[in-house]
């Protein structure tokens, strides 16, 4: 029965985590409406989600504050407007973006309502990810790091910043596929040498998955067969560009019966949908697609999307020069 569960994506220690207002205000510059947070928030706990990531705690030095929403910079008083005391099971996370954040902005835990800070970094910006994790931790914090464009990265540097890593206090190792560009049997390996520096050092495993080639799902339970435990999602896919894994399709695969789809369905329908009518534009395209093919960050297939261009041959010649 326990290799049965193992299969069907059961256990215990797997941990969810929506990252719809993090990864999708990329998408909108982080204009949430309070309703629109409130009722995801809500959504969370009824679907039994295991951490909700609120956006991030950017410094208001490198961003014009007036040109995004609050969630960009995700002050404890925001939270607070939405949660309260956060008196439920579902813990509350922010990132920090190396390079683009305040390690001042981040109070004592005991005075917030954030229970992990997930820290966002490239390889070669290790050593700076790695004093933003020992702050936040020192101040009484959960701390993930996610090592981005993991795709662009050799397998030595990849273990040396690994092995970096497990000499801090973070919690979780994050493998994140920036690019889309990753095919399941290459997150297979992957999956392997994260998990085995995370068993050397009692660290976790997770993975945020971008669904530049549709992969982002099939990655996400690729690793998590693995034996990944911390699996990111958002709803309705909705993030930077071609998005992220489903919420709705990790729910429905995950069968812990701690989880709730229909919570998500019912947020989906009253709230993304109408997000989508507004014109907002996310999710796979054949612009999002050739990045991935081709490794390369999406910021050129976002331009495209932006310019409303429908000129896709002319893209590929772009790209692939």
């Amino acid at each position: 029965m326990k290799d049965i569960k193992k299969l069907l994506g059961y256990r215990d220690s797997i941990k969810v985590v929506d990252a719809t207002l993090r990864d999708g205000g990329l998408v909108n510059d982080f204009y949430f409406s309070d309703e629109f947070v409130k009722n995801l928030y809500k959504a969370n706990i009824k679907a039994g989600v295991d951490y909700m990531e609120f956006g991030y705690r950017a410094s208001k030095a490198v961003f014009d504050e007036t040109k995004f929403g609050k969630w960009k910079f995700c002050s404890d008083d925001h939270i607070r407007e939405i949660v309260g005391d956060n008196d439920t099971d579902l813990k509350l996370a922010i990132m920090a973006d190396i390079g683009r954040h305040n390690k001042d902005d981040f109070d004592q835990k005991v005075n917030s309502p954030v229970d992990l800070v997930r820290v966002a970094a490239y390889i070669h910006q290790m050593p700076e990810a790695i004093d933003m994790i020992e702050d936040a931790a020192k101040k009484g914090y959960m701390t993930s790091c996610n090592i981005m464009a993991i795709s662009n990265a050799q397998k030595e540097d990849i273990s040396v910043a690994l092995d970096m890593l497990a000499q801090t206090p973070v919690d979780v190792l994050y493998i994140v596929d920036s690019f889309g560009s990753i095919y399941p049997e290459q997150m297979n390996r992957i999956a392997d040498l994260f998990l085995e520096f995370a068993a050397k050092s009692g660290k976790k495993v997770g993975i945020h998955a971008h669904d530049n080639q549709k992969l982002a799902f099939a990655n996400t339970i690729e690793a998590c067969g693995d034996g990944v435990d911390w699996l990111d999602a958002t709803y309705l896919s909705m993030g930077r560009g071609a998005g992220n894994c489903a919420m709705e399709l990790l729910l429905g695969f995950l069968k812990n019966p701690k989880y709730n789809v229909y919570p998500v369905f019912k947020f989906i329908e009253e709230h993304m949908i109408p997000l989508k009518e507004e014109g907002i534009k996310w999710g796979y395209d054949l612009q999002y697609l050739l990045t991935g093919l081709y490794n390369q960050h999406p910021r050129t297939a976002i331009q495209y999307t932006k310019d409303e261009r429908s000129d896709i041959t002319e893209f590929f010649k772009e790209i692939i020069n």
